[in-house]
């Protein structure tokens, strides 16, 4: 972590959108229970361009950014501008975390997989020879399937559907030249997922975050034996949750894994490792706007 400066330190978020983002209470909880002159801010990137400047700007020696966040849809697209990247993130070919040291060097690192699993854990959720169909063909996913690839006993199967079906095999592809793939496929339809027979439904798109936004899936198919995991946490109840919940599946949305993912990323950026004391803090931050992190 940075040492004090005037004006702070600043750390934040890259995305678009990032307006709906509860990172900043979180991290800004931290900084002022640590004590430290340092503040996480929102960072609305529009488009390519904006991320190009915001990424050449970050270079200068006067920039006072020494970490961020990456989201959508920029975890593949930051990737030209570092100028490292941690194994596992060269693995998964995404990066969710930035480090800018005083070199004005940027180094990338994925935690979104490893904060994936941290929640999971945290719900009691083996993955050991698991059924698991996955919506979406982001970095989310990106960084989900490839964790799961890796485990050494981990699921069974893993089937992908993309509303564009090629962006899937695309990802499929990428990912197999670095990790066995060999359990995931992908589906042509949502039907094809064989949501009745899974054990854990992934959603990692953004449909959900607009009241108005279409179920990817029939409702009919989700059951009481499975656990139904959307990665958006605003709203905290999609409709895909609520279906769940009315079909009495076990749910949970991405808080918990927001909150894990990010304990790593403030350890990337610091070197610190937060004690419960400052964890719990960091948790209450984000209850206050969402479902608790474990939720039945």
């Amino acid at each position: 972590m940075c040492p004090l400066y005037e004006p702070p330190a600043i750390y934040g978020i890259i995305g678009n959108p990032v307006v709906h983002s509860l990172s900043p209470l979180m991290h800004n909880t931290a900084f002022k229970a640590l004590k430290v002159n340092a503040v996480y801010k929102l960072f609305p990137l529009g488009n390519q361009a904006d991320l190009k400047l915001f990424m050449e700007d970050l270079k200068e020696k006067e920039n006072p950014i020494f970490g961020l966040n990456v989201t959508v849809p920029y975890k593949e697209d930051v990737l030209p501008y570092l100028d490292s990247i941690d194994p596992l993130a060269v693995k998964i070919g995404a990066v969710n975390t930035l480090v800018i040291n005083h070199q004005r060097k940027i180094h990338g690192f994925n935690t979104d997989g490893a904060g994936f699993l941290s929640h999971l854990t945290e719900l009691n959720f083996s993955l050991k020879d698991k059924r698991i169909a996955v919506l979406g063909a982001g970095g989310t996913a990106r960084a989900i399937i490839s964790v799961l690839c890796l485990l050494p006993h981990g699921p069974e199967n893993i089937s992908i559907y993309n509303r564009t079906r090629s962006n899937a095999k695309i990802l499929v592809d990428e990912i197999t030249k670095k990790i066995n793939t060999a359990i995931v496929s992908v589906v042509d339809e949502p039907e094809d997922l064989n949501i009745e027979l899974a054990d854990l439904l992934i959603n990692t798109t953004s449909v959900g975050m607009n009241k108005d936004d279409p179920l990817l899936i029939d409702p009919e198919v989700l059951h009481q034996d499975m656990l139904v995991y959307d990665v958006i946490y605003s709203p905290p109840e999609t409709k895909l949750l609520a279906q769940a919940q009315h079909q009495k599946a076990k749910t949970a949305n991405g808080l918990g894994m927001l909150f894990y993912q990010g304990v790593l990323s403030f350890w990337h950026w610091s070197g610190i490792e937060l004690d419960e004391r400052i964890k719990n803090m960091m948790r209450k931050s984000l209850e206050k706007n969402g479902f608790p992190l474990s939720r039945e």
